[in-house]
């Protein structure tokens, strides 16, 4: 069986990249869209293998003492919630209905990746020297919960009913809306990434729309390639990656668009 170790490989990828310059997801998802008939099944199973890593990454950024702490459980239960609505909807459809959607979806992230660049916020390039916050939103300082409440319930949504590009929407809104910098939004997008995928998973595995012969091997790929991603020091590496994946992503999503056409 071939499908298993190509799966592998790909997680493996996705694991590094994600952890250079963000956006594994869109290697996963097209993968698992073209090996299984179902999107139902592969949205779920992309889940099962992405959870694991995202609640590493979590654990890591607590110990740190990066995750804001006022924000962490309005966060985490509102990005639960908004994702088990939004895998209840995903598993409401069906999946011939489903397939045109989630490929537009897919091209759609995938374009929104390119036109950004492949570019994150920068850290400071000198630690003595940073530049000035970000100046946060008003709103985010008057009501700053029922602001993280809102972001995490509408992008929680948008990860249980999908999922690419999730952390790095998030980092952008917690950089923009809040004025975090770089790794405090990257911190404060992990709980409610964790969150989206546990619940995600919790929702898909209860209605048995997990393979978890594909979703265990995938998650410890994933988490090799997160670990080689995260020694990788390449200068300038980061566009090329980007490069690469957006041109297999939308390779992918031409092989799916093309199953589609022709009924498969």
């Amino acid at each position: 069986m071939l499908v298993l170790p190509l799966l592998c490989a790909v997680a493996l990828a996705a694991g590094l990249i994600d952890a250079i310059a963000g956006g594994g997801g869109l290697l996963t998802v097209p993968a698992l869209l073209v090996a299984l008939a179902d999107p139902r099944l592969a949205l779920g199973t992309n889940k099962g293998q992405a959870v694991f890593g995202s609640g590493a990454s979590l654990l890591s950024f607590v110990r740190a003492g990066h995750v804001d702490k006022k924000r962490f459980w309005p966060t985490f239960l509102a990005a639960g919630l908004g994702s088990a609505a939004g895998a209840r909807a995903l598993l409401a459809a069906r999946p011939e209905v489903l397939r045109p959607i989630v490929l537009v979806l897919l091209i759609g992230v995938a374009v929104f990746f390119a036109a950004r660049g492949g570019r994150r916020p920068k850290a400071p390039p000198k630690p003595d020297a940073p530049p000035p916050a970000p100046k946060p939103w008003v709103i985010a300082e008057r009501r700053p919960l029922a602001t993280a409440v809102t972001i995490a319930l509408v992008i929680g949504a948008y990860d249980g009913f999908f999922g690419p590009g999730t952390g790095t929407f998030l980092i952008l809104l917690y950089t923009t809306v809040f004025g975090d910098d770089l790794t405090r939004a990257t911190a404060n997008a992990k709980v409610a990434n964790f969150a989206s995928n546990l619940t995600a998973m919790v929702s898909f595995a209860l209605a048995g729309r997990i393979d978890f012969r594909l979703a265990l091997p995938m998650a410890v790929a994933q988490a090799v390639g997160g670990v080689l991603g995260a020694r990788a020091a390449v200068k300038g590496g980061e566009q090329l990656i980007r490069s690469a994946v957006l041109l297999v992503s939308l390779a992918l999503a031409a092989r799916l668009a093309y199953q589609i056409l022709a009924g498969g």
